[in-house]
């Protein structure tokens, strides 16, 4: 495996406190940050888990591009910036995992999308965290929630993401579950620099 990435499909929603941890945690997947966005197994299907999150502030750019590599580089170095100091207090935010990339369903391969990244903030900054100086960034909410998760190896590349999602997708179909269609999440748990497991 050279990296850990994974999609979400989105159960339900309701709001509450989220738990960022100790990347050491047991249900942690993150191996490269002190903390993670922490989740309770609630039941694994046949090629996909269901996972309870509770509520996390996140900080969040959108790029357009054809491919979901070049939006995401260029979102990246946005949300670099801000956690680098480029926000209200100056502030320099430890990077956690993982990084969620918000992807449109309807968008063809041939077709510009807007693709949302977003960091995932420190359990520091959760309750009070900076504003971004970038007007182009801004802060946002994901709900306690319940999430359909397909997790697979390798660089989250748009082929190789688009054939998980699918494959999500029909074992979801397969038992009828019911699940957000407009959009799904890719998300990063390792570096894009990361070659191999260590």
């Amino acid at each position: 495996m050279i990296s850990l990435t994974g999609l979400i499909l989105l159960l339900f929603a309701v709001t509450v406190d989220g738990r960022i941890g100790d990347s050491t945690s047991e249900s942690s997947y993150c191996t490269e940050t002190k903390e993670c966005f922490l989740f309770d197994l609630v039941c694994a299907g046949d090629g996909y888990e269901v996972r309870h999150y509770e509520a996390a502030k996140w900080v969040t750019t959108e790029a357009e591009s054809y491919f979901m590599e070049i939006a995401t580089s260029r979102a990246f170095r946005k949300l670099y910036k801000y956690i680098t100091g480029e926000n209200e207090a100056g502030a320099t935010i430890d990077m956690t995992a993982p990084v969620l990339i918000k992807v449109n369903n309807s968008t063809s391969m041939w077709q510009p999308s807007v693709y949302g990244l977003s960091f995932l903030l420190p359990s520091k900054y959760q309750a009070n965290p900076p504003k971004p100086t970038d007007a182009s960034v801004y802060l946002t909410d994901t709900p306690d929630m319940k999430v359909y998760v397909k997790s697979y190896g390798g660089w989250m590349i748009s082929l190789v993401a688009k054939s998980q999602v699918e494959t999500l997708k029909t074992s979801l179909d397969n038992v009828k579950a019911t699940y957000e269609t407009e959009y799904h999440y890719n998300v990063g748990y390792n570096s894009p620099m990361k070659i191999m497991n260590s």
